[in-house]
């Protein structure tokens, strides 16, 4: 399991690193051929089709991966439920179309959401086989699975929007992703569904399945709800700016985050029963994840201007200011998150779901407030909001796992601490050179690498040890302590 795990963290790594960097060219291709007003349409959109693939998938995607022993008509069940509901979720979508026109003033909304929600009959018949690859921890098919996909969606996408299909050009990225996964899916991974179905079995998968079904729903809608309020409130290509810049920082920093998480969760489900290995997995999980994330959240922060000037063109400025306080909110995102994936391991998706409706009456209550004092004050409001989730997030585990607030905090202070340093020295120089933006991006980027990875050494940083040892294959994620007999 060891090893597997390790060659899964970097197979996943990999296949994050090679997707997020072909994902990125493609979207600042498709930004330089398309306006925010086109984004802004997508955005507008996005929240339903996410609302109908939480409800497609309803947990089951999780439940299926934490079964310790699933059959094959545990993986039948899940695999007709999920038919069934993507069916129902589309039949949703499509009645409901008009009404989210309306609801926008936006005729042009109809067509596209019965189109774009194509994605989610598709991503139906993926469920069941996407799980089996987790359990397995057989990350190397993943890849050779969704680059192919993602490569060939992106260039047909920037074909279609250099010949002028605007919005459609999107779209079709989207649908035409989904639908070449599931061709690669259905050819390589070898399990097949059998007419068989068990109530019993159905029980077992919703009764886990549907408090992260819930869960979900609410994550989704909330962060969400941030464009929704600014179409809304103000405009369709100021929704677009903030659902690039959006999309930008979670192509580099949440799918950066989740290679890490989709790896570990089937990992650490093996060990849900022996809290010290799952502590012990855990911390350096964490220690993992904030040294690696925090510099490049706090580089993208401090090179946001330049980064835009280089790479698009005039008219997406006005988004790099939005970035940059996406990226300090996001500093929070690994610590809520990963305290949230030791209640799936454990099985409490009542508590998450708990934790998940309290953290959406904050940011209901913070949202008020802040849409007073334009798209400025939102960005400070999810920053507010991001820091005081940490708390209630990280209380569980400290009751499941012993692992206090206290020790979190001052297992990733170093890694958060010098990342603020580099972040605002760089941001710094950056506004008073007068250097080519480029110069800025490479300079910056290459000197603040440097100093950070030199520093972390200097002072002995535990976690650069740890990633130094994933990358050599030499460190042991779920080894037992010492005292502990192999």
């Amino acid at each position: 399991m060891q090893a597997r795990t390790i060659s899964g963290v970097l197979w996943n790594f990999g296949e994050q690193l090679a997707g997020r960097g072909i994902g990125i060219a493609v979207q600042l291709l498709l930004a330089r051929l398309l306006v925010p007003e086109d984004y802004g349409l997508v955005a507008m959109m996005a929240v339903f089709i996410a609302v109908g693939n939480s409800l497609m998938d309803s947990g089951f995607t999780q439940a299926l991966i934490r079964l310790p022993d699933a059959k094959q008509v545990d993986f039948n069940t899940a695999f007709y439920s999920n038919l069934c509901l993507g069916l129902l979720s589309y039949a949703l979508l499509f009645v409901s179309a008009p009404l989210v026109a309306n609801f926008y003033d936006e005729p042009r909304l109809v067509l596209l959401i019965r189109i774009a929600s194509l994605s989610i009959l598709i991503g139906s018949f993926q469920v069941v086989q996407l799980s089996h690859l987790a359990r397995e921890i057989n990350f190397r098919l993943k890849v050779w699975i969704t680059l192919p996909s993602g490569i060939v969606a992106g260039l047909l996408a920037v074909i279609l929007a250099a010949l002028g299909f605007g919005v459609w050009a999107l779209v079709a990225q989207t649908i035409i992703a989904s639908l070449l996964k599931l061709i690669l899916l259905w050819s390589f991974q070898k399990w097949r569904p059998t007419l068989s179905f068990s109530r019993n079995s159905f029980k077992t998968l919703y009764s886990f399945g549907c408090k992260l079904f819930a869960s979900s729903l609410l994550d989704t809608i909330f962060n969400n709800v941030y464009v929704i309020v600014i179409a809304k409130m103000f405009s369709t290509p100021l929704a677009g700016l903030y659902f690039f810049a959006d999309r930008l920082q979670r192509l580099v920093i949440q799918q950066l985050f989740m290679s890490i998480t989709t790896v570990t969760y089937p990992a650490l489900a093996m060990v849900q029963d022996d809290n010290q290995r799952l502590k012990m997995a855990y911390r350096k999980i964490l220690l993992t994840t904030s040294f690696v994330v925090f510099p490049v959240l706090m580089l993208m922060a401090a090179l946001a201007e330049p980064l835009f000037e280089f790479l698009l063109e005039e008219k997406w400025l006005p988004a790099a200011p939005m970035l940059r306080l996406m990226c300090v909110a996001a500093l929070f995102y690994p610590l809520s998150s990963l305290n949230l994936n030791i209640l799936k391991v454990k099985g409490r998706s009542d508590l998450f779901l708990g934790l998940e409706i309290i953290k959406k009456i904050l940011i209901s209550v913070v949202l008020l407030v802040s849409v007073r004092y334009g798209i400025t004050g939102i960005l400070y409001g999810r920053i507010f909001t991001a820091c005081l989730a940490f708390a209630p997030n990280s209380y569980y585990s400290i009751e499941l796992l012993g692992y206090s607030l206290r020790e979190q905090i001052r297992d990733v202070f170093p890694s958060l601490c010098l990342s603020l340093v580099i972040g605002i020295v760089s941001y710094q120089i950056s506004i008073h050179v007068d250097w080519h933006s480029l110069s800025k991006l490479i300079l910056l980027g290459v000197l603040s690498t440097t100093a950070y990875l030199s520093l972390a050494k200097l002072f002995r940083f535990e976690a650069l040890s740890i990633v130094t040892g994933i990358f050599f294959n030499r460190i042991q994620l779920l080894r037992r302590p010492k005292t502990t007999p192999c």
